[in-house]
Protein backbone atom coordinates (compact mmCIF):
# COMPACT_ATOMS: atom_id res chain seq x y z
CA UNK A 1 0.00 0.00 0.00
CA UNK A 2 3.00 2.48 0.66
CA UNK A 3 3.91 1.35 -2.66
CA UNK A 4 1.19 2.49 -4.19
CA UNK A 5 1.14 5.73 -2.09
CA UNK A 6 4.33 6.97 -3.35
CA UNK A 7 3.40 5.59 -6.97
CA UNK A 8 0.87 8.17 -6.94
CA UNK A 9 2.35 10.88 -5.86
CA UNK A 10 5.43 10.67 -8.48
CA UNK A 11 2.93 10.29 -10.97
CA UNK A 12 1.08 13.18 -10.59
CA UNK A 13 4.51 15.16 -10.49
CA UNK A 14 5.71 13.67 -13.64
CA UNK A 15 1.95 13.72 -15.05
CA UNK A 16 2.51 17.55 -14.96
CA UNK A 17 6.00 18.07 -16.08
CA UNK A 18 5.47 15.98 -19.16
CA UNK A 19 2.05 17.72 -20.15
CA UNK A 20 3.32 21.17 -19.89
CA UNK A 21 6.73 20.21 -21.46
CA UNK A 22 4.48 18.36 -24.18
CA UNK A 23 2.58 20.96 -24.93
CA UNK A 24 5.39 24.04 -24.53
CA UNK A 25 7.82 21.33 -26.52
CA UNK A 26 5.30 20.73 -29.44
CA UNK A 27 5.74 17.22 -28.35
CA UNK A 28 3.23 14.90 -28.88
CA UNK A 29 4.88 11.62 -28.18
CA UNK A 30 5.27 13.79 -24.40
CA UNK A 31 2.04 14.46 -24.52
CA UNK A 32 0.73 10.80 -24.83
CA UNK A 33 3.17 10.03 -22.30
CA UNK A 34 1.33 12.16 -19.57
CA UNK A 35 -1.91 10.62 -20.54
CA UNK A 36 -0.33 7.30 -19.54
CA UNK A 37 1.20 9.15 -16.19
CA UNK A 38 -2.04 10.11 -15.48
CA UNK A 39 -3.87 6.56 -15.99
CA UNK A 40 -1.01 5.17 -13.49
CA UNK A 41 -2.31 7.49 -10.50
CA UNK A 42 -5.88 6.04 -10.95
CA UNK A 43 -4.46 2.51 -11.12
CA UNK A 44 -1.92 2.59 -8.15
CA UNK A 45 -5.69 4.33 -6.79
CA UNK A 46 -7.19 1.25 -7.21
CA UNK A 47 -4.72 -1.04 -6.31
CA UNK A 48 -4.30 0.65 -3.02
CA UNK A 49 -8.14 0.27 -2.39
CA UNK A 50 -7.73 -2.90 -3.42
CA UNK A 51 -5.30 -4.17 -1.07
CA UNK A 52 -7.49 -2.44 1.48
CA UNK A 53 -10.20 -4.19 1.12
CA UNK A 54 -8.59 -7.38 0.60
CA UNK A 55 -6.79 -7.02 3.79
CA UNK A 56 -10.14 -6.78 6.07
CA UNK A 57 -10.85 -9.78 7.99
CA UNK A 58 -13.64 -12.71 7.12
CA UNK A 59 -17.29 -10.73 8.29
CA UNK A 60 -20.78 -12.48 8.45
CA UNK A 61 -21.28 -11.38 5.01
CA UNK A 62 -17.83 -12.59 3.62
CA UNK A 63 -16.99 -15.73 5.63
CA UNK A 64 -14.28 -16.58 3.20
CA UNK A 65 -12.55 -12.94 3.29
CA UNK A 66 -12.06 -10.12 0.89
CA UNK A 67 -9.11 -11.69 -1.09
CA UNK A 68 -11.10 -11.20 -4.28
CA UNK A 69 -10.73 -7.55 -3.76
CA UNK A 70 -6.80 -7.92 -4.80
CA UNK A 71 -7.42 -9.49 -8.03
CA UNK A 72 -10.49 -7.34 -9.27
CA UNK A 73 -8.03 -4.55 -8.59
CA UNK A 74 -5.83 -6.29 -11.07
CA UNK A 75 -8.17 -6.78 -13.52
CA UNK A 76 -9.07 -3.08 -13.58
CA UNK A 77 -5.47 -2.06 -13.75
CA UNK A 78 -5.19 -4.19 -16.80
CA UNK A 79 -7.71 -2.66 -18.36
CA UNK A 80 -6.93 0.76 -17.90
CA UNK A 81 -3.85 0.27 -19.45
CA UNK A 82 -6.04 -1.50 -22.42
CA UNK A 83 -8.01 1.85 -22.45
CA UNK A 84 -4.51 4.03 -22.20
CA UNK A 85 -3.18 2.15 -25.40
CA UNK A 86 -6.17 2.59 -27.57
CA UNK A 87 -6.83 6.17 -26.72
CA UNK A 88 -3.22 7.21 -27.21
CA UNK A 89 -2.99 5.05 -30.25
CA UNK A 90 -5.91 7.10 -31.70
CA UNK A 91 -4.37 10.53 -31.14
CA UNK A 92 -1.24 8.90 -32.60
CA UNK A 93 -2.85 8.43 -35.87
CA UNK A 94 -4.94 11.36 -35.40
CA UNK A 95 -1.47 13.45 -34.89
CA UNK A 96 -0.22 12.05 -37.45
CA UNK A 97 -2.42 12.74 -40.13
CA UNK A 98 -2.45 16.83 -38.67
CA UNK A 99 0.66 19.10 -39.83
CA UNK A 100 2.36 20.25 -36.75
CA UNK A 101 6.12 21.82 -35.74
CA UNK A 102 8.86 19.86 -34.83
CA UNK A 103 9.28 18.64 -30.91
CA UNK A 104 11.97 21.38 -29.35
CA UNK A 105 15.46 19.35 -28.38
CA UNK A 106 14.89 20.14 -25.12
CA UNK A 107 12.29 18.17 -24.26
CA UNK A 108 14.78 15.11 -24.59
CA UNK A 109 16.31 15.74 -21.44
CA UNK A 110 12.82 16.00 -19.57
CA UNK A 111 12.40 12.22 -21.26
CA UNK A 112 15.51 10.88 -19.71
CA UNK A 113 14.72 12.14 -16.35
CA UNK A 114 11.15 10.57 -16.66
CA UNK A 115 12.67 7.19 -17.78
CA UNK A 116 15.32 6.95 -14.65
CA UNK A 117 12.79 7.91 -12.29
CA UNK A 118 10.11 5.20 -13.53
CA UNK A 119 12.72 2.70 -14.28
CA UNK A 120 13.52 2.59 -10.22
CA UNK A 121 9.72 2.87 -9.66
CA UNK A 122 9.42 -0.09 -11.88
CA UNK A 123 11.80 -2.13 -10.08
CA UNK A 124 10.89 -1.43 -6.96
CA UNK A 125 6.78 -2.19 -7.02
CA UNK A 126 7.76 -5.32 -9.27
CA UNK A 127 10.19 -6.41 -6.35
CA UNK A 128 7.37 -6.00 -3.71
CA UNK A 129 4.59 -7.46 -6.05
CA UNK A 130 7.10 -10.87 -6.24
CA UNK A 131 7.65 -10.61 -3.11
CA UNK A 132 3.91 -10.80 -1.53
CA UNK A 133 2.31 -13.01 -4.66
CA UNK A 134 0.22 -9.78 -5.71
CA UNK A 135 -1.70 -9.28 -8.85
CA UNK A 136 -2.78 -6.08 -8.53
CA UNK A 137 0.72 -4.76 -7.16
CA UNK A 138 2.54 -6.42 -10.49
CA UNK A 139 0.02 -5.11 -12.63
CA UNK A 140 1.04 -1.47 -11.10
CA UNK A 141 4.73 -2.16 -11.65
CA UNK A 142 3.60 -3.06 -14.85
CA UNK A 143 2.07 0.28 -15.15
CA UNK A 144 5.21 1.85 -14.34
CA UNK A 145 6.78 -0.48 -16.60
CA UNK A 146 4.89 0.83 -19.60
CA UNK A 147 5.50 4.37 -18.54
CA UNK A 148 8.85 3.30 -19.28
CA UNK A 149 8.07 2.08 -22.71
CA UNK A 150 6.37 4.94 -23.97
CA UNK A 151 8.77 7.67 -22.65
CA UNK A 152 11.94 5.56 -24.21
CA UNK A 153 9.55 5.25 -27.48
CA UNK A 154 9.00 9.28 -27.42
CA UNK A 155 12.74 9.81 -26.61
CA UNK A 156 13.63 7.61 -30.39
CA UNK A 157 10.37 9.80 -32.31
CA UNK A 158 11.74 13.20 -31.12
CA UNK A 159 14.97 12.48 -31.63
CA UNK A 160 14.52 11.31 -34.84
CA UNK A 161 12.48 14.54 -35.57
CA UNK A 162 14.90 16.72 -33.87
CA UNK A 163 18.12 15.08 -36.19
CA UNK A 164 16.19 14.57 -39.32
CA UNK A 165 13.93 18.28 -39.77
CA UNK A 166 11.20 19.36 -41.56
CA UNK A 167 9.83 16.04 -43.05
CA UNK A 168 10.45 14.11 -40.11
CA UNK A 169 7.57 16.12 -37.64
CA UNK A 170 5.56 13.14 -37.46
CA UNK A 171 8.40 10.73 -36.08
CA UNK A 172 7.63 11.27 -32.16
CA UNK A 173 3.31 10.38 -33.02
CA UNK A 174 4.72 7.28 -34.85
CA UNK A 175 6.80 6.57 -31.62
CA UNK A 176 3.65 6.86 -30.01
CA UNK A 177 1.91 4.51 -31.84
CA UNK A 178 4.09 2.31 -31.72
CA UNK A 179 4.49 2.70 -27.36
CA UNK A 180 0.56 1.84 -27.90
CA UNK A 181 1.15 -1.61 -29.23
CA UNK A 182 3.14 -2.47 -26.56
CA UNK A 183 1.68 -1.33 -23.68
CA UNK A 184 -1.46 -3.06 -25.50
CA UNK A 185 0.49 -6.33 -25.29
CA UNK A 186 1.46 -5.56 -21.28
CA UNK A 187 -2.34 -4.92 -20.71
CA UNK A 188 -3.44 -8.47 -22.10
CA UNK A 189 -0.66 -9.92 -19.98
CA UNK A 190 -1.19 -8.33 -16.81
CA UNK A 191 -4.61 -9.31 -17.33
CA UNK A 192 -4.34 -13.02 -17.40
CA UNK A 193 -3.12 -13.64 -14.23
CA UNK A 194 -6.18 -11.55 -12.71
CA UNK A 195 -8.34 -13.44 -14.61
CA UNK A 196 -6.92 -16.59 -13.59
CA UNK A 197 -7.21 -15.49 -9.55
CA UNK A 198 -10.85 -14.77 -10.50
CA UNK A 199 -11.68 -18.25 -11.90
CA UNK A 200 -9.89 -20.08 -9.63
CA UNK A 201 -7.26 -21.33 -11.58
CA UNK A 202 -4.73 -24.08 -9.73
CA UNK A 203 -1.29 -22.29 -9.32
CA UNK A 204 1.91 -23.05 -10.38
CA UNK A 205 3.70 -26.65 -9.92
CA UNK A 206 5.84 -25.16 -7.39
CA UNK A 207 2.96 -23.92 -4.89
CA UNK A 208 1.31 -27.15 -5.65
CA UNK A 209 4.30 -29.92 -5.16
CA UNK A 210 5.13 -27.80 -2.41
CA UNK A 211 1.99 -28.92 -0.40
CA UNK A 212 1.92 -31.91 -1.22
CA UNK A 213 5.39 -32.55 -0.24
CA UNK A 214 4.56 -31.10 3.00
CA UNK A 215 1.39 -33.41 3.50
CA UNK A 216 3.17 -36.31 2.85
CA UNK A 217 5.98 -35.44 5.28
CA UNK A 218 3.39 -36.38 7.86
CA UNK A 219 4.30 -39.89 9.26
CA UNK A 220 0.88 -41.05 9.50
CA UNK A 221 -0.32 -40.25 6.07
CA UNK A 222 -0.51 -42.98 3.74
CA UNK A 223 -1.23 -41.03 0.75
CA UNK A 224 -2.83 -37.85 -0.60
CA UNK A 225 -5.74 -37.42 -3.17
CA UNK A 226 -8.13 -34.83 -4.55
CA UNK A 227 -5.59 -31.87 -3.68
CA UNK A 228 -7.09 -28.84 -5.02
CA UNK A 229 -5.26 -25.18 -4.43
CA UNK A 230 -6.86 -21.70 -5.51
CA UNK A 231 -5.49 -17.91 -5.13
CA UNK A 232 -7.53 -15.90 -2.83
CA UNK A 233 -6.15 -12.55 -2.63
CA UNK A 234 -2.34 -12.70 -1.42
CA UNK A 235 -2.76 -16.52 -0.29
CA UNK A 236 -3.91 -19.76 -1.18
CA UNK A 237 -7.35 -21.88 0.05
CA UNK A 238 -6.05 -26.02 0.23
CA UNK A 239 -8.57 -28.38 0.16
CA UNK A 240 -7.32 -32.16 0.72
CA UNK A 241 -8.23 -35.64 0.89
CA UNK A 242 -5.79 -37.65 3.36
CA UNK A 243 -5.55 -41.41 3.16
CA UNK A 244 -4.25 -43.06 6.91
CA UNK A 245 -4.59 -46.60 8.67
CA UNK A 246 -8.28 -47.37 8.49
CA UNK A 247 -8.16 -48.66 11.90
CA UNK A 248 -7.26 -45.18 13.93
CA UNK A 249 -9.92 -43.71 15.84
CA UNK A 250 -11.57 -40.53 14.72
CA UNK A 251 -9.50 -38.71 17.53
CA UNK A 252 -6.36 -39.76 16.55
CA UNK A 253 -7.91 -38.88 12.85
CA UNK A 254 -7.88 -35.57 13.54
CA UNK A 255 -5.07 -35.27 15.38
CA UNK A 256 -3.56 -36.03 12.03
CA UNK A 257 -5.08 -33.85 10.28
CA UNK A 258 -4.22 -31.13 12.65
CA UNK A 259 -0.21 -32.07 12.27
CA UNK A 260 -0.89 -31.69 8.43
CA UNK A 261 -2.32 -28.20 8.72
CA UNK A 262 0.59 -27.33 10.84
CA UNK A 263 2.88 -28.86 8.34
CA UNK A 264 1.62 -27.40 4.98
CA UNK A 265 1.48 -23.57 7.02
CA UNK A 266 5.04 -23.77 8.39
CA UNK A 267 6.31 -25.40 4.92
CA UNK A 268 4.31 -22.40 2.76
CA UNK A 269 3.36 -19.40 5.14
CA UNK A 270 1.30 -17.94 2.01
CA UNK A 271 -1.08 -21.01 2.61
CA UNK A 272 -4.15 -19.54 5.07
CA UNK A 273 -7.05 -22.31 4.73
CA UNK A 274 -6.75 -25.68 4.47
CA UNK A 275 -9.38 -27.83 4.32
CA UNK A 276 -8.78 -31.48 5.71
CA UNK A 277 -11.13 -35.05 4.80
CA UNK A 278 -9.61 -37.97 6.35
CA UNK A 279 -10.11 -40.98 4.74
CA UNK A 280 -9.34 -44.72 5.27
CA UNK A 281 -5.75 -45.81 3.24
CA UNK A 282 -6.79 -48.77 0.60
CA UNK A 283 -3.73 -49.95 -1.10
CA UNK A 284 -6.02 -50.89 -4.34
Amino acid sequence: MRAAQAGMAVNLILAVIKLIAGIIGHAYALVADAVESTADIFSSLVVYGGLRIAAQPADEDHPYGHGRAEALAGAFVALMLLAAALGIAIEAVREIRTPHHTPRAWTLAVLVGVIVIKQVMASKVFRIGSEIGSTAVMADAQHHRSDVITSTAAFIGISIAVIGGPGWEQADDWAALVASLVICYNGVRMLRPAVNDLMDRIPDDSVVQGIASAATSVAEVRAIEKLKVRKVGLQYAVDLHVQTDPQMSLHDAHIVSGKVKGAIRAAMPSVDGVLIHMEPYDQA
